[in-house]
């Protein structure tokens, strides 16, 4: 059995989550304190993604990354680098896929933020980077991981974009979802399962994880 669809997932998912993590707490953190117009016209811009068919996050992708394109045709021409059909392509289509369950966690957790803190720290001279990541994080914290935690196991499990901007090919491209897939297609259904199997033991334990987190939370908030 060839582990490389499994070694490629989680190398995908693991950059496109380091990416979204800091982007995503910095998009909840900051558009908090744009006034309400501008704030509901990005949130709707930045949650498009969770709504709309991967498919669909794929062409737009190809339609912007293609080698035809002004931004593809560019880094192919001057960098020598393709953007599309090739194994980081996938991080692309995992990154915008997975970015709004990030935004919208860590915005949900910003707001349940407890101001008075901040202005506390302010009163007695504390910078605002020093309370964003010694008060205001670890106060967020739980709600921070669980979109981190998720995020990972969407982009783990990501298939629609991915299939469209990077495809399918055994040993550079092929991940867990598009492995499926081409087993099945290929009426190979014993080694289909067992890609099926891993798939969801990997998801079952990123699960476990989140409640057991959301668990230890509520047990020190008990004490």
């Amino acid at each position: 059995m060839d582990w490389y669809p499994l070694l490629n997932s989680l190398r995908i998912a693991g950059i496109s989550t380091i990416i979204i993590f800091f982007v995503g707490i910095f998009a909840a953190y900051y558009l908090a304190r744009l006034p309400r117009a501008i704030k509901g016209i990005l949130d709707v811009i930045l949650t498009m993604p969770l709504v709309l068919p991967p498919t669909v996050v794929g062409y737009l992708l190809l339609r912007l990354l293609g080698p035809k394109r002004v931004i593809g045709a560019f880094f192919v021409e001057v960098l020598g680098v393709k953007l599309t059909m090739t194994w980081y392509s996938a991080i692309f289509a995992t990154t915008v896929i997975i970015f709004p369950l990030m935004y919208r966690t860590a915005r949900g957790a910003f707001e349940s933020f407890d101001s008075t803190l901040a202005y506390s720290g302010q009163t007695l001279g504390l910078s605002n980077t020093y309370i964003f990541w010694r008060v205001r994080m670890p106060y967020c914290k739980q709600g921070i991981i669980a979109g981190t935690v998720l995020a990972f196991a969407r982009a783990l499990g990501e298939y629609g974009a991915t299939n469209m901007i990077a495809g399918y090919t055994p040993g550079k491209t092929a991940t867990i979802s598009t492995t499926v897939y081409q087993l099945w297609k290929g009426n190979d259904d014993a080694t289909a399962i067992k890609w099926v199997l891993v798939n969801v033991a990997i998801s079952a334990i990123v699960l476990l994880a989140v409640n057991m987190l959301e668990s230890r939370e509520s047990a020190k908030r008990r004490v």
